[in-house]
């Protein structure tokens, strides 16, 4: 049986693998994000792959506190990092209200992308590690929101913890026509690319 570990606190995220009916323990990673990368698929894919050596070479001092873990088996730690990217620029998560609004009204009515990084690593019960990295990219179409519409929505919260300053899942669903690509990679972990990686490697996610 496989321990699987989640890296990150994202309840979206969590509610995905609980959807696709994933047992697993969440561990969020928490060091400093380090980008070297320049490009958005690159950049978290980097991330994603921080998020998850982090938390796997804290394994052990994390069993201390859930013995569950602690067991001769292997285990798969799943980290990941979703920006948002428009003509050349990303957005990350904003850091206040200004900054909000600012990414809002550059992605009022046209075309962004929508990355997620997810690195998936896999260690075994005699220790050797192995990695699966790969980007997600899903284009979103939204229309244009004027200026009451932006500070309504912030006023919500939601933007908040969010790349981008939006949810698709949420209160900004009003705003979006159309996608092209996996509604779930938007929200936050391309759970279809997951299991599709994972087989073609010749790994079971429910085994």
């Amino acid at each position: 049986m496989r321990q699987i570990i989640l890296a990150s606190a994202s309840p979206r995220r969590r509610e995905l693998l609980e959807q696709i009916g994933v047992s697993f323990e969440v561990c969020p990673a928490k060091g400093a994000e380090i980008i070297t990368k320049e490009q958005p698929d690159e950049i978290v894919k980097e991330l994603a792959g921080q998020k998850a050596r982090e938390v796997a070479s804290m394994i052990t001092s994390y069993g201390q506190r859930h013995e569950e873990l602690v067991t001769p088996q292997d285990l798969m730690v799943i980290g990941a990092d979703t920006v948002v990217a428009k003509e050349g620029e990303i957005f990350g998560k904003p850091e206040d209200e200004a900054d909000a609004y600012r990414m809002l009204a550059s992605l009022s009515g046209g075309m962004h992308e929508v990355y997620t990084g997810v690195s998936i690593l896999l260690v075994s019960a005699s220790g050797r590690v192995g990695e699966i990295c790969f980007a997600e990219c899903t284009r979103v179409f939204m229309r244009a929101m004027d200026d009451q519409e932006i500070r309504r929505y912030i006023a919500t919260g939601e933007p908040f913890d969010k790349a981008g300053a939006y949810g698709i899942q949420g209160k900004c669903a009003i705003y979006i026509d159309k996608i092209d690509g996996d509604y779930n990679n938007v929200v936050g972990l391309p759970v279809a690319a997951i299991y599709r990686e994972l087989k073609r490697v010749g790994i079971d996610l429910y085994v």
